[in-house]
């Protein structure tokens, strides 16, 4: 098969979506050895070309970029036209693979989408307009895809229900973690113990929570606070005790995450929660919301609070330093069970038995 895997995203600063991204496509490399040949495709501007060959340069991949102005409204006008085919810049394909930025148009092969959640669909107030627009689109044609792939059961579910996309065309592939996040390695110091929390700033990420919930804390634990600025009312963040670290590069997030002594991750809602996870194959005790979106990501290896309950969180960053050891050792093994490669079959997988 000539498989075609759109890698947009990856021409803006990694965080969770862009992630997803490599490390599937890290994965189904793997898998599909030399029996596969795999596109990485993406129309995007001069810097993003940069950023995407900077992220695929260890990949055994084909990459085709092309560099257009507003790269943004292309995708977006591409989309709506439904021409020209993709075949005309990707020759012939056998199957296609579109993530969250654009919905490209193609002659034949199987068609398929990733989902990493529905935000925009059940709490559109969560998002900004632009956002709501691009999904919206996405969303609308996702029944057209022989493939759906999505990274929960809680995703599968939310899709087959509200998008009306048959239950089997839907495939759960979980993310992986990256060997980098380990309990072994260098330890970020940030001259005290502290309590991180990786998030980009938005309404969704609950992070205003976070700190009421940790000011009874502060004598204890500094708060690190990692993640792009995003949109919305921020948090109060200038506060004694708060580590404002901004966007942290993904290189060097394996160390923050192991010098931290709690991790927390109040979202309200998520696809996932790969941060989690992360967290876990650190080797550091964390503390999560309650939400059912975050189920399969923490198993039974967090400790879950109401994510709108200061006094309940406070506590529960309280029991994840209490019970390191014990946490420490079930989320290692909690950990253990996600792995690109394992997401990277499940979509050759899912191509091949489609194909057939």
């Amino acid at each position: 098969m000539r498989i075609a895997w759109d890698v947009s995203p990856l021409s803006h600063p990694r965080t969770g979506i862009g992630n997803y991204i490599l490390g599937s496509l890290t994965g189904l490399l793997e898998a599909a050895g030399d029996a596969h040949e795999v596109v990485a495709f993406a129309p995007t501007s001069l810097r993003g070309r940069s950023r995407i060959r900077e992220a695929l340069e260890k990949l055994p991949v084909e990459t085709r970029t092309v560099v257009l102005p507003f790269s943004h409204a292309f995708r977006m006008a591409w989309s709506r036209a439904r021409r020209p085919a993709a075949e005309r810049w990707l020759g012939s394909i056998d199957a296609l693979l579109f993530s969250d930025w654009m919905v490209p148009p193609q002659r034949a092969g199987l068609r398929s989408t990733m989902i990493h959640d529905l935000v925009p669909v059940r709490f559109p107030e969560w998002v900004t307009p632009r956002t709501r627009a691009m999904h919206g689109y996405k969303y609308a044609r996702a029944s057209e895809c022989d493939l759906v792939f999505v990274n929960s059961a809680y995703t599968a579910r939310d899709v087959a229900e509200l998008l009306a996309v048959p239950p089997d065309r839907i495939h759960v592939a979980p993310p992986g973690v990256d060997r980098s996040y380990s309990p072994d390695g260098e330890r970020t110091s940030l001259g005290r113990p502290y309590l991180l929390s990786l998030a980009t700033l938005e309404p969704r990420k609950n992070l205003g929570t976070l700190v009421e919930a940790w000011r009874p804390l502060r004598d204890e634990l500094s708060l690190a606070l990692a993640g792009a600025a995003g949109w919305g009312d921020p948090p109060l963040l200038d506060e004694r005790g708060i580590e404002k670290l901004g966007f942290v590069p993904y290189a060097a997030a394996a160390g923050l995450m192991r010098g931290a002594a709690v991790f927390a991750y109040p979202s309200r809602f998520e696809g996932f929660g790969i941060p989690i996870v992360e967290a876990m194959a650190s080797g550091v005790p964390v503390v999560a919301s309650a939400h059912p979106s975050l189920d399969e990501a923490c198993g039974a290896a967090a400790v879950r609070v109401d994510p709108d309950d200061v006094e309940a969180m406070t506590a529960g960053i309280r029991e994840a330093h209490e019970r390191r050891a014990e946490l420490v050792t079930l989320g290692l093994a909690h950990a253990s069970q996600f792995s690109w490669r394992r997401t990277g079959e499940i979509h050759l997988r899912a191509f091949e038995e489609a194909a057939a």
